[in-house]
């Protein structure tokens, strides 16, 4: 085995967040070096949409080979980390009780155009999470219903919208985090339902949209009819055993910031990091803090130098990121006329239109 070859797999299955401001140098060396695979972007990075384009533009003249994954989480009403003159979408809720699932897919890939004028490819949409519960604050409304049906017929459709326009969608938070009262991001959520419940709720979605999802993301949650000691990013249970065994799920497994509190609180970045591969996890998020990715990354590259078998699981986790950058472009439009012709686009005026009646947040 090549010296480097651990470091650089380490690296290319890691999603960095960074400041404010133009990308960090230990962002730029990291794609350089092909030990980085991109990045998220966060409201802290956003300024005008010219502005946007010339720093993705910086990332991608950075990366020797395949394009910089470029993700955002751009999901409509709540979280929207870019605001006007990109297309702002309602809550998925509004959408979902419309029930006009070719406008879902036609707000999805006029977004998606949009986003990929400014070079973003991965957009951490759609939520797959049924919304069972309504105590449930974390999710609420960012879901498309509480019918599983529902949530399958307009995610399969918001997917394939952003598909249309070249992203990567990402269905989330997998298994499901639709009846939980807890926020993962303060502290590890626990559900007791049985399989059977899960396989026709909270799993319903995944299932029913899996083939058109180029990623899923995991939850921060222990499923105890599942794996009742890890949440499952870290369970090989849930990861390997249900998602790539029985669903037979064989896109891109994306982790959840591995910051989060759920995770943070009981396991160190560079644990939770090897534990989240192990489990089957592809791409593992670190969405602020950069000493983490250093952390995150040489606690990968040490444990495969040491064990044959991990290696063998980081090795295959990078290549399918490195396969699924290989499909995606990363160009940003940098000329500012250009771009705001992209903000004017017939088809996102007639989502604007079709909308103007639903009440948004």
């Amino acid at each position: 085995m090549d010296r480097d070859e651990p470091f650089r797999h380490a690296g290319q299955v890691i999603l960095a967040g960074f400041p404010a401001g133009d990308p960090p140098p230990v962002i730029l060396d990291g794609l350089a070096a092909d030990s980085l695979a991109g990045v998220i972007l966060f409201k802290r990075n956003v300024t005008t949409p010219a502005e946007l384009a010339a720093r993705v533009a910086m990332l991608a003249s950075a990366a020797p080979a395949e394009p910089p994954l470029v993700a955002i989480d751009q999901e409509g009403g709540r979280v929207q980390r870019l605001g006007p003159p990109v297309l702002q979408l309602p809550p998925m809720r509004v959408l979902g009780e419309r029930d006009d699932v070719e406008l879902t897919r036609m707000a999805a890939r006029a977004l998606g155009r949009q986003l990929a004028a400014l070079g973003i490819n991965l957009d951490f949409a759609p939520v797959l999470d049924v919304a069972t519960n309504p105590k449930n604050e974390v999710i609420g409304d960012r879901a498309f219903g509480a019918d599983p049906e529902r949530v399958v017929r307009h995610g399969r459709a918001f997917a394939m919208g952003l598909a249309d326009a070249g992203l990567l969608a990402c269905g989330k938070h997998f298994p499901g985090h639709g009846d939980t009262t807890e926020d993962s991001h303060f502290e590890l959520p626990a559900l007791p339902h049985d399989l059977g419940r899960l396989e026709a709720v909270e799993l319903r979605p995944f299932r029913g949209a899996r083939d058109v999802l180029g990623s899923i993301m995991t939850a921060h949650i222990v499923f105890r009819a599942l794996d009742p000691s890890r949440p499952a990013t870290l369970s090989p249970i849930v990861i390997e055993g249900m998602l790539r065994e029985r669903l037979g799920y064989e896109g891109l497994i994306v982790s959840d910031d591995l910051e989060m509190r759920a995770i943070a609180d009981r396991w160190p970045a560079g644990e939770a990091a090897v534990l989240a591969i192990a489990a089957g996890c592809d791409l593992l998020l670190i969405c602020k803090d950069i000493t983490l990715v250093a952390q995150a990354r040489d606690a990968l590259a040490q444990r495969a130098r040491a064990d044959e078998r991990f290696a063998a699981r980081l090795a295959d986790a990078a290549r399918r990121v490195r396969a699924a950058r290989a499909k995606l472009s990363c160009a940003p439009v940098t000329d500012s006329a250009r771009l705001e012709d992209v903000f004017a686009d017939p088809e996102a005026t007639r989502v604007r239109e079709a909308l103007t009646d639903s009440p948004a947040e």
